[in-house]
């Protein structure tokens, strides 16, 4: 009786007959336990049937083999499917078979709701990243424009290498492989500038390029879990791969144009914006009057609305911002100040060109001469920062003073002793010819005409002490909140940085290689009348002169505009050249070329135009304003 417990149940028999256990048959020696036993037939929900003695055996179904779970332990079919999906309706009976069928339902249900739930993710997780792309973008900054600090840094590095480049240039003609070597150093260095601002260009778009990147991830996900939703509802649409996939690219279709759409509108409120600043400034600018008006009306309904000590306190406050940037002269008189000037600057012109006439004799005429010109806003800044609001009559002595300031015109003799070659022809007493040759001394006389431009805001800041000077700057920053006065002059009015990539073939050309080498050093520097190098900065003229001659392809000392277009032969448009000069005139009132600039092919120059930078010639001022083009002899 030891093995009841672990063999279950035994059949007992009465007295007189032989108690058997449940194994049937011989006792075999191995037989596999089976994994699973098929439900008894029948309603699981009623009662169980009641058990015969005949029936009655034990758990154990073939040999013992290891621990066996008992038979009111084994999990049911109808509770696995009640795991695994819907019950069946009704507590009907049912077949193995449609067990099995509701456990495959259920486990694609499982299997779609996660698929459901990872799209839904897919689409929060990239919606969240294109909201963080587009703050980043919206929080980049603006690219800053070199301060003084980096320019005096550029200036120390350009002194440095034009020492160091200047010495190996005055023995590389010495050496051909000193020349190939330097002539490498000087392509290799373009390459390092060119790959600098490819990464630069590269780190600045990287904010517009992750936006873009999740836009089209949330588009995808979007479509994903729209079509999702929409087989959920509608069981009948998935019908096979391609239709599956053909109806998620017109999801996509679909969202895209969404976001195309939304984007427009953003432009059109841009474009809406910007064309009603400029209706509006344009009125304004046409009706100072009405502004006035509508400004002493909003004033008194202000008044009437709030307490007299509140309307003093704002009207102190608009006075002080809006006096304290803005030029305190009308504009008919600034414009009359700046006509006298500009009438002092002609006259000067005209003095130069009759430089011959009025020193006839000299054997030679040496000219050095900046550009006459200024800045109409420096002069404006200056005369309000000395006098606040002023008049032509008031401010004309004070203008002939700042004219002998800013032009420094020296006439000088020079007087040097040449000779030449003079010969004589005699007859002696025998009647033969005879021929001496010799050299005769001669005075040569020279007239050196020298013109110094110091820059007029260079002068201003040297006549005006600190508090005018702070006075002084933030009218240049302002610029009087008169920005559109001295409308068509370049130089009023500074253009953007811009940069080029010049193309390849073009540089294959040594000599131009070396001057577009050079004229990149000083991108962005400022336009300053009269410039002629680094420390000051430079004018048109100043700084084409300065890359001809620091680059060696030539030597034309410091001259102006009209200067080069006379020192070169002139050439069609169809033959210009990378590295050709192209001249403009009337870019400000002066007579012949008033502009210069380099030629770098595909209709671009590199020039110094405020500041130095590139600039497309096909624009409609340029156009206008085109001279010609030149080449260096």
């Amino acid at each position: 009786m030891r093995d009841m417990g672990r063999l279950g149940r035994l059949r007992f028999t009465p007295k007189g007959q032989t108690a058997t256990s449940g194994q049937l048959g011989p006792k075999p020696k191995k037989r596999p336990i089976p994994k699973k036993e098929s439900p008894p037939v029948g309603n699981r929900s009623g009662p169980a049937p009641p058990k015969s003695a005949d029936s009655i055996t034990s758990g154990q179904v073939g040999p013992k083999s290891g621990k066996l779970r008992q038979d009111s332990k084994k999990p049911r079919p109808s509770e696995r499917l009640r795991h695994d999906g819907e019950p069946p309706p009704g507590g009907e009976a049912t077949t193995g078979g449609t067990d099995s069928h509701y456990g495959s339902t259920g486990k694609k249900a499982a299997r779609d709701g996660k698929r459901m739930e990872k799209s839904k993710l897919r689409m929060e997780k990239s919606g969240e990243k294109l909201n963080t792309a587009h703050e980043k973008l919206a929080n980049q900054k603006p690219q800053k424009k070199p301060g003084p600090i980096k320019a005096v840094g550029r200036t120390a590095r350009y002194q440095s290498w034009r020492y160091v480049h200047g010495k190996i240039h005055q023995v590389e003609h010495e050496n051909v492989g000193t020349e190939v070597a330097h002539r490498t150093e000087l392509a290799g260095e373009h390459l390092v500038r060119g790959g600098t601002r490819f990464m630069k260009h590269r780190i600045r778009t990287r904010p517009a390029r992750q936006v873009r990147k999740w836009e089209n991830r949330h588009i995808s996900a979007r479509a994903d879990y729209a079509y999702r939703l929409l087989v959920q509802d509608n069981p009948g649409l998935q019908s096979n791969p391609v239709s599956r996939f053909w109806q998620k690219q017109q999801l996509k279709k679909q969202y895209r144009k969404q976001a195309k759409e939304a984007a427009k509108q953003g432009k059109k409120a841009v474009r809406f914006t910007e064309k009603v600043t400029r209706t509006v400034a344009a009125f304004v600018k046409r009706n100072p009057k009405i502004l006035l008006l509508g400004l002493v009306l909003f004033l008194l309904i202000v008044v009437l609305q709030s307490c007299m000590a509140g309307i003093t306190t704002i009207g102190n406050g608009l006075i002080s911002v809006v006096g304290g940037t803005s030029y305190g002269s009308s504009d008919s008189d600034i414009e009359a100040v700046e006509e006298r000037y500009t009438a002092l600057e002609k006259d000067l012109r005209k003095r130069l060109s009759q430089i011959e006439n009025d020193y006839p004799g000299y054997d030679e005429y040496r000219y050095s001469v900046d550009e006459i010109g200024h800045d109409p806003f420096e002069l404006a800044s200056y005369l309000t920062a000395k006098y606040g609001g002023y008049t032509p009559a008031q401010v004309q002595a004070e203008l002939q003073a700042l004219f002998g300031q800013q032009y420094v015109l020296s006439i000088t003799e020079t007087v040097e002793v040449r000779y030449r070659t003079e010969t004589d022809t005699w007859t002696d007493e025998n009647g033969e010819t005879h021929t001496d040759t010799h050299e005769v001394p001669y005075d040569y006389y020279i007239l050196n005409v020298s013109l110094k431009n110091k820059s007029l805001g260079a002068v201003a800041l040297a006549n005006l002490d600190p508090e005018q000077t702070e006075h002084y700057a933030i009218y240049q920053k302002t610029k009087g909140n008169r920005p559109y006065l001295f409308e068509g002059n370049i130089y009023a009015h500074a253009g953007e940085y811009t940069d080029y990539d010049i193309p390849p073939q073009a540089l294959a050309d040594p000599e131009f290689a070396a001057m577009i080498a050079e004229a990149e050093k000083y991108l962005g520097y400022p336009y300053v009348w009269g410039g002629s190098s680094p420390s000051t900065s430079f004018d048109c003229s100043g700084f084409v002169c300065w890359v001809i001659n620091q680059s060696g392809v030539g030597s034309v000392g410091r001259t102006t505009a009209t200067g080069l277009f006379n020192a070169c032969s002139h050439i069609s448009p169809d033959e210009a050249q990378p590295g050709d000069l192209i001249f403009f005139q009337g870019t400000y009132d002066t007579s012949g070329a008033s502009h210069v600039g380099i030629y770098v092919g595909n209709g671009m120059m590199i020039h110094c135009g405020s500041p130095i930078q590139y600039t497309s010639i096909n624009t409609n001022y340029w156009q206008s304003h085109f001279l010609g083009y030149g080449r260096l002899p």
